[in-house]
């Protein structure tokens, strides 16, 4: 039986274009020290590159 990887569930997001995306890190605490442009860059995430996106979908097989 497979099982899907929970920690990786939790991260990831798949949009409608089978493209997976990540958040970025360094957003939830510790933000009075930062810029408004630095919390501003880190306001999306990061699409993943495509050598990663079989090994992440790996992970997670029931979700796709």
């Amino acid at each position: 039986m497979l099982k899907t990887r929970s920690g990786v569930k939790k991260r990831v997001k798949i949009t409608w274009t089978w493209k997976i995306i990540l958040r970025k890190a360094g957003k939830k605490h510790l933000l009075m020290n930062k810029s408004k442009k630095a919390k501003g860059r880190n306001k999306y995430g990061v699409v993943i590159d495509t050598v990663e996106v079989s090994r992440i979908k790996r992970q997670i097989p029931f979700s796709i």
